[in-house]
């Protein structure tokens, strides 16, 4: 195979990816079942127009329970707790309070690399179709990339140039 042959190829195979895949903050499994136990896994698959990302924020959103991060080596993990806008159901106790923020500090992701980040928490009990928007935002050691736009009725994340990663609840299996 030539060079300009596999030159070709590689820009075929790029062509053929998802834009999401290459230019936002993504969660790698999309749709999960109400209710259920759903295992976060953030994709970071650039830095900030060159630069290293340093910090990963995640907005957990309201409903969203149990939330348990998973330490990443090189970086420092931390939590934000918060009270819920209304108490929760899980294993027969009510909480009223728990994990409202993930953060991953202090490692370095080049930006030519891609990296996940990784938590575990239980999903509401809503109705199938509803749409979990997890706010990110990934500092870098210059600049910041904000993906936390939420669409409005009629739009979809598309639309917009830093939007929130989604999850969509599905019927209980």
């Amino acid at each position: 195979m030539t060079g300009t042959t596999r030159a070709a190829l590689a820009a075929a195979l790029l062509l053929a990816l998802p834009a999401t895949a290459l230019a936002h903050a993504t969660l790698e499994t999309a749709q999960a079942p109400s209710g259920s136990y759903y295992k976060a896994v953030i994709r970071i698959g650039h830095g900030c127009d060159g630069s290293p990302t340093t910090t990963v924020r995640v907005r957990v959103p309201e409903g969203v329970v149990a939330v348990k991060p998973m330490p990443k080596s090189g970086w420092t993990l931390s939590t934000v707790e918060g009270t819920y806008a209304t108490p929760y159901e899980n294993h027969g106790q009510t909480i009223t309070k728990g994990v409202t923020e993930v953060v991953w500090t202090g490692g370095t992701l080049p930006d030519a690399w891609y990296d996940e980040f990784v938590f575990r928490a239980k999903l509401p009990e809503k109705a199938a179709g509803t749409v979990l928007h997890f706010p990110i935002v990934q500092e870098c050691e210059k600049g910041v990339h904000r993906w936390i736009e939420i669409p409005e009725p009629g739009r979809s994340t598309d639309d917009y140039k830093e939007p929130a990663p989604t999850v969509t609840l599905t019927a209980k299996p």
